[in-house]
């Protein structure tokens, strides 16, 4: 997977880009087929009144499907895992959807619910 990060309002430190590469790389284990991440991590600016807000937001280009979070905290740090926990659920999501296609497919070949037997 090609993750990219970027940053706005803010410098990237090693540190930053060392938590937001280990968080986003744990999101193969829901779904391995994950092909780019695009990662921006920044300050909001109109939040004047109440200090600091930072922001993470992710684009995730999975086979045919894209998955987009953003989520705002008063620390970067947990801006980043509350996005991380949304995109899992949103990739658990996607993939029950391919395995209910999948499912559908064996089963189309069925006619009808009713069993017609010999008679």
């Amino acid at each position: 997977m090609q993750i990219i990060i970027s940053g706005r309002g803010l410098k990237l430190t090693d540190a930053i880009e060392d938590y937001v590469n280990k968080k986003v790389n744990g999101l193969e284990k829901f779904f391995s087929g994950i092909i780019r991440a695009e990662v921006t991590v920044g300050l909001e600016t109109h939040h004047h009144n109440k200090g600091e807000i930072f922001y993470a937001e992710c684009k995730l280009e999975v086979p045919g499907h894209s998955v987009f979070a953003k989520k705002t905290d008063k620390t970067l740090y947990s801006a980043v895992d509350t996005m991380r926990d949304y995109l899992e659920g949103e990739l658990k999501k996607h993939k029950a959807k391919l395995r209910g296609n999948e499912r559908k497919k064996q089963l189309s070949g069925r006619d009808n619910k009713e069993y017609h037997g010999d008679e």
